[in-house]
């Protein structure tokens, strides 16, 4: 299971944009975006030369931390991306959405998808009534995620469940908060795909 050794609210702020690491802190003005919007470190308020480079760099960089990625296995899913038909800056935005870690946190079932990993990890969760403990396990269309019976009573979950009755889940998946259950749809499409990810500049940094 990936684990990140930096604080969430530090790689927000190197990013300079919220990448919703620490659940519904994120939606308040505790938020560090908020407090302190410059990169952290002792010379976050130097002009930065914003070279071609640097920006495919920010846009790998930002993707990785934004679904809790090391480098190994991002560059995995790009390569898998290249093999795949289509376009691939869509292809790769198409497989990390389809991560099981993922869906369980656009489907209100964790706060944040670093939580989704635990609660996965943990065998909390099912897929087609099977427990699954892999967060990168890749779904597929009209497959069933939910809640194991026996966890739908642990605080993060009742926690998250709470927090995310006045969110709208992506329209590819459709979602049961009472019974902690939900579906997938289908494969997202490039426009479902509501991500602050430029794609194109991933692609350009590994094509080079």
């Amino acid at each position: 299971m990936t684990k990140s050794i930096e604080a969430s609210c530090r790689l927000c702020r190197r990013e300079k944009q919220k990448l919703f690491l620490k659940g519904q802190r994120c939606f308040t003005d505790k938020c560090s975006v908020v407090r302190k919007p410059y990169v952290p470190g002792q010379r976050a308020k130097r002009r930065v030369i914003e070279s071609e480079y640097y920006l495919q760099l920010r846009a790998k960089q930002k993707a990785k931390r934004f679904y809790g990625l090391r480098e190994r296995q991002f560059r995995n899913y790009y390569e898998k991306a290249v093999k795949k038909k289509g376009i691939t800056g869509e292809m790769l935005l198409q497989f990390l959405e389809i991560r099981l870690d993922n869906v369980v946190y656009h489907m209100g079932f964790a706060s944040s998808r670093d939580q989704a990993r635990q609660l996965i990890g943990h065998g909390h969760v099912t897929v087609d009534g099977k427990v699954v403990d892999i967060p990168s396990y890749q779904l597929k269309e009209n497959q069933v995620i939910g809640i194991a019976p026996g966890s739908k009573d642990i605080v993060p979950v009742l926690e998250a469940k709470e927090s995310a009755g006045s969110l709208t889940p992506p329209e590819w998946m459709e979602v049961d908060l009472n019974k902690l259950e939900g579906k997938v749809l289908k494969v997202p499409e490039r426009d479902q795909i509501q991500v602050p990810i430029d794609e194109r500049l991933i692609v350009e940094l590994y094509s080079k």
